[in-house]
């Protein structure tokens, strides 16, 4: 951790968790939006860590010093670790669930996108709701699907949210 420290310290911890927050969202928005792979209700599920964390790190990076960070933005910080903390184990749940690991929940493939609503029902049973296993991953590279990327995506970025507490700790500790 003393080398990762080193390469980054820890005001830019919060400009890197920031700037791979803002490459998560746009990447699976860009592979939803542009490339047309339709979300899972888990895949959804998986995106809330992300915004969630995005207007934490904002404020953080806003209300945090050049050299010492201080208390707040490292106590918020921390807090932000422990978001992507759940986010590697929603994406690791999921990724579960494509290699059969698990059960995927109940409502997994059911189609999230139903309301609930007569027009719903009427346009799922005519067939115009895309319903999406979230066993099935739609798209692998170098045999991880985009669920085992965001778990590893997300344990990187809560191992660099969590420098500006070890940088504290550490401190703290040498005086």
């Amino acid at each position: 951790m003393t080398t990762l420290l080193t390469l980054i310290p820890p005001r830019r911890a919060i400009l890197v968790a920031l700037a791979g927050t803002i490459a998560t969202i746009l990447g699976f928005l860009f592979f939803e939006h542009v490339l047309g792979y339709v979300p899972c209700a888990l895949c959804y599920e998986q995106r809330w860590p992300f915004y969630n964390a995005l207007p934490l790190l904002l404020v953080t990076l806003v209300v945090s010093r050049e050299a010492n960070l201080g208390r707040w933005p490292t106590w918020l910080m921390t807090g932000i670790g422990f978001i992507f903390v759940v986010s590697a184990i929603l994406g690791l749940r999921h990724a579960g669930v494509e290699w059969d690991w698990w059960e995927g929940p109940a409502d997994c493939g059911s189609g999230g996108g139903v309301s609930g609503s007569i027009e719903d029902f009427n346009a799922a049973l005519s067939g115009n709701i895309t319903i999406v296993p979230c066993d099935k991953a739609a798209w692998r590279f170098l045999g991880l699907s985009l669920a085992g990327y965001n778990f590893l995506i997300s344990l990187a970025l809560a191992a660099v949210s969590f420098i500006p507490a070890y940088a504290a700790r550490k401190e703290r500790h040498a005086s």
